[in-house]
C-alpha cells in the first residue's frame, strides 16, 4: 500500500510540475493558445509577410445569364464568394460571413445560389440561399445536423442533400423546397454507415439519382423512383468490390454516365442503360490513368473530364451521344479542377494551378460540335505578395524502392522532389499526406516554397502504398493489418535520401496532416534514429480513441479503412502500433498543431499525445486554435503557425538558436 501511495504522491508531483513548467501565451484575441513555443520576433513576421499574403481565385460556378463568373477568394481573414464579370475584371464581393464559403450551387432558370457554411470549422454545415441580385441570405436547414451535397432539380424549384439530422449519424438524403413554408421530406434512410448522396435529378423530377460511398474502393450507384419507391442498384456490389462514381443522367434519361474502375484498371468512362436489366458500356480511355473528375453541360450535349498522368493534368471533352473524347491541348501544364459548364453549355470553367501559380480561374470557349474547341482565357491573375515565382522551384519526379511486405521484391514508389538553388548537401523536410486514400501531387505550395526559401531545405513529397492514383491495387497496401507497410515507406525513403550526395542524412523531418500527422507520429517512433524533428498537424495518435472519437456519421467509413475496434483482434493491432502507446521510442522534438472543433481528428488526439510525452521530459511545442477545425481557415491563424513551423525548423532541423 505504502508503495502504491508513493507513486500516486509522485504521479500527481509529476503532474503539478509538468503544467507549471509549461510556458503559454496566447494571440488572435485569445482564439490561438501557444504552449512552450517561443514568441514570434517580428523581424521573422516581416520576412514572411510576401509568402502569408498569397491570394487565390477557385470558379464556382456562372451566373443564369453566362455572362459572368463566381469564385472564392479571400481579402479578409476567410474565403468568400465574389462575382467577376469579365476577363481580368474586377471581383464584387456577394458573401460576407465569418466563416468560409463552402459548396455553392447555381439554381437552374434561376439567379439564387445555395450555399454551405459551418461555424469555426466544425463541418457541421448548413445550407443557405443567396439571392446574388441583392445580397440576401435565408438558411434552409436546422441549424445543428450535418447538412451538404447539395443539388437542383433541372426546374431549380428543389433541392436533395445529405444530412445527419435524423440521429446525427446517419447519412440520409432529403429533399426540400425553396419556399418559406415548405419543409424537408426525407427520401432515402442510410442506415449501414456509408455516405449517401444525391448526384442527379431526372429531367422531370421523378427520379434521383443516388451515390453510395462504402470506401475508397467500394462505391455503388442506385436509382430511386420519389417520393418514397425502392431504391434500385443499377452498378457495384458487395461481392466485387469497385470505385463507381456517379455524373449523371444523358439527355433523354435512358442511361446514367459514370466513372469505374471495377475491369481492375484505371478509372475510366462508362454508360449504363435504365432497363429492365442494366447493361454497362465502357468506354476506354488512352493509357491506364485514373479519370478525376467528369463533369456535364446542363443540357447533356457534351461533356468533359480530367485524367491525372503522373500527376499532371489532361483535360478531355467528351461526346455523350457518340461516347468519343479529345484531348485538349491548349491548357497550360498543371493541376486542373472544378470543371463547370456555363448554363447554355458554350463555355468552360476550370481552375488551373502549377508550381509556380496558385489556383486562378480560366475560361474554355466552345465550338458548336461536342468536341470542337475555339479558345481558353485567363480571369484571374490572383496576387502572390510581390514575389518572382519565375523562382519558385519545380519538383522533380523521383521513384524510389521499398520492400514489399516480407517478400524478396519491392515497390517502385513515386516521390516529387523540391530542391532548393546550389550543389548541398541540403537538409531535407519529408512531406507526407493524409487521406489516407489521397496523393501528394504538384500544385502550388507556398509552404513549400517558403522552406526552401527560408531555411534553405530540400523538400520530398511520397506517396506511399495507399496513395491514390496509382490503381486500386496500391490503394488496398495499407488497408487493416497492413497499416505500417506504409511507414516503412519513409523508412525506404530514408535509405534512398542517405545515398544522394545533394541531401543532409543527419538533418531530416518528418511533416504530416491528419493521416499524414500518424504518418510522422510513426515514423518519429520506428526511425527517430534518423530524424531530427517532426510536425504533426491534427493527427492520429491513437487509432482506437480515434475511432471511438470521431464523429459519428463517420465511424462507419474510418473503420473500413482502418479497421473496427470493437473486434478485439483488431484493436490488439491498433493499440498495438498506435504512436501513443510507443512513446518510449519517441525521442525527437515535435511541433503538434491543432484545432479545437475538429470532427475528423478530435482535440483529445493531440492532447493526449503532448501530455504523455511531457510527462516523459519530451520536448512539444503546441499550438491549438478555439476557432478552427480540420486545418486552419482563418488567415491570422495560418500565419503564426507557418512563422511557429520556421521557428521549429530552423531550432530543431537546421540546430540554429
Amino acid at each position: 500500500m505504502r508503495k502504491l501511495l508513493t507513486g500516486t504522491v509522485l504521479l500527481l508531483l509529476a503532474l503539478t510540475a509538468s503544467a507549471a513548467e509549461t510556458q503559454r501565451w496566447t494571440a488572435n484575441n485569445g482564439q490561438l493558445i501557444m504552449e512552450d513555443i517561443p514568441r514570434i520576433p517580428p523581424s521573422l513576421a516581416q520576412t514572411l509577410n510576401r509568402y502569408q499574403n498569397i491570394r487565390y481565385a477557385r470558379i464556382s460556378g456562372w451566373s443564369e445569364d453566362g455572362n459572368s463568373i463566381y469564385i472564392k477568394t479571400r481579402f479578409g481573414p476567410v474565403s468568400q464568394l465574389h462575382r467577376v464579370d469579365i476577363p481580368g475584371g474586377a471581383r464584387i464581393q456577394l458573401t460576407f460571413e465569418d466563416e468560409p464559403v463552402g459548396e455553392v450551387v447555381q439554381q437552374p432558370k434561376g439567379e439564387l445560389l445555395a450555399l454551405t457554411l459551418d461555424r469555426d470549422g466544425d463541418e457541421f454545415d448548413q445550407i443557405l440561399l443567396l439571392n446574388p441580385k441583392n445580397g440576401l441570405i435565408s438558411s434552409l436547414t436546422d441549424g445543428h445536423a450535418l447538412n451538404n451535397r447539395v443539388i437542383w432539380d433541372r426546374q431549380g424549384r428543389r433541392i436533395a442533400y445529405r444530412s445527419t439530422r435524423r440521429n446525427g449519424r446517419s447519412n440520409d438524403i432529403w429533399i426540400q423546397g425553396i419556399g418559406p413554408s415548405d419543409t424537408a421530406t426525407l427520401v432515402h434512410k442510410a442506415n449501414d454507415g456509408s455516405l449517401w448522396k444525391p448526384v442527379d435529378f431526372s429531367q422531370d423530377g421523378k427520379y434521383l439519382l443516388i451515390q453510395q460511398f462504402t470506401s475508397v474502393v467500394d462505391s455503388r450507384i442506385w436509382l430511386k423512383k420519389l417520393p418514397d419507391g425502392e431504391a434500385r442498384l443499377l452498378v457495384g456490389n458487395a461481392e466485387t468490390p469497385a470505385s463507381n462514381i456517379a455524373t449523371g443522367f444523358d439527355r433523354k434519361d435512358a442511361n446514367v454516365l459514370f466513372v469505374t474502375n471495377q475491369r481492375d484498371g484505371a478509372a475510366e468512362l462508362a454508360r449504363v442503360s435504365l432497363g429492365a436489366e442494366p447493361v454497362i458500356t465502357f468506354i476506354p480511355s488512352v493509357g491506364n490513368w485514373d479519370i478525376t473528375q467528369f463533369a456535364l453541360s446542363r443540357d447533356r450535349r457534351r461533356g468533359a473530364f480530367i485524367t491525372n498522368e503522373n500527376g499532371i493534368s489532361r483535360l478531355h471533352l467528351f461526346d455523350p451521344e457518340q461516347l468519343k473524347y479529345k484531348r485538349v491541348n491548349k491548357i497550360p501544364l498543371g493541376l486542373i479542377s472544378g470543371l463547370t459548364f456555363s448554363p447554355d453549355g458554350k463555355k468552360l470553367g476550370m481552375t488551373l494551378n502549377s508550381a509556380r501559380s496558385p489556383n486562378d480561374a480560366w475560361v474554355l470557349s466552345l465550338g458548336y460540335k461536342p468536341l470542337s474547341v475555339k479558345n481558353l482565357t485567363r480571369w484571374t491573375s490572383s496576387e502572390v505578395g510581390g514575389l518572382d515565382t519565375r523562382k519558385f522551384t519545380k519538383p522533380i519526379l523521383i521513384k524510389y524502392p521499398s520492400r514489399f511486405a516480407e517478400q524478396d521484391r519491392f515497390l517502385s514508389i513515386p516521390a516529387f522532389v523540391y530542391l532548393p538553388p546550389g550543389d548541398g548537401p541540403f537538409p531535407v523536410i519529408i512531406h507526407i499526406h493524409g487521406g489516407p486514400e489521397s496523393q501528394f501531387r504538384p500544385s502550388f505550395n507556398s509552404d513549400f516554397q517558403l522552406w526552401i526559401d527560408q531555411l534553405g531545405v530540400a523538400v520530398i513529397a511520397p506517396n506511399v502504398r495507399g496513395s491514390l492514383g496509382y490503381g486500386s491495387g496500391y490503394i488496398a497496401l495499407d488497408d487493416g493489418y497492413k497499416r505500417e507497410e506504409a511507414v516503412k515507406d519513409i523508412g525506404a525513403l530514408l535509405d534512398w535520401i542517405a545515398l544522394q550526395s545533394k541531401f543532409d542524412k543527419t538533418r531530416v523531418a518528418v511533416f504530416g496532416a491528419s493521416y499524414g500527422g500518424y504518418m510522422a507520429l510513426a515514423s518519429a517512433v520506428h526511425y527517430g534514429d534518423r530524424l531530427r524533428a517532426a510536425v504533426d498537424r491534427f493527427g492520429i495518435s491513437n487509432f482506437v480513441t480515434f475511432l471511438e472519437n470521431t464523429q459519428d456519421y463517420r465511424q462507419a467509413l474510418r473503420r473500413i479503412e482502418y479497421g473496427d475496434e470493437r473486434n478485439p483482434e483488431m484493436r490488439a493491432f491498433l493499440e498495438r502500433i498506435s504512436p501513443m502507446n510507443n512513446l518510449e521510442k519517441i525521442n525527437i522534438p515535435l511541433l503538434v498543431v491543432q484545432g479545437r472543433n475538429d470532427p475528423i481528428v478530435p482535440m483529445s488526439e493531440s492532447d493526449q499525445l503532448v501530455k504523455a510525452l511531457r510527462l516523459r521530459g519530451q520536448t512539444v511545442w503546441y499550438m491549438k486554435a478555439l476557432n478552427e477545425g480540420h486545418g486552419y481557415e482563418r488567415k491570422e491563424n495560418r500565419d503564426l503557425y507557418q512563422q511557429a513551423t520556421i521557428l521549429f525548423l530552423q531550432k530543431y532541423l537546421l540546430g540554429e538558436g
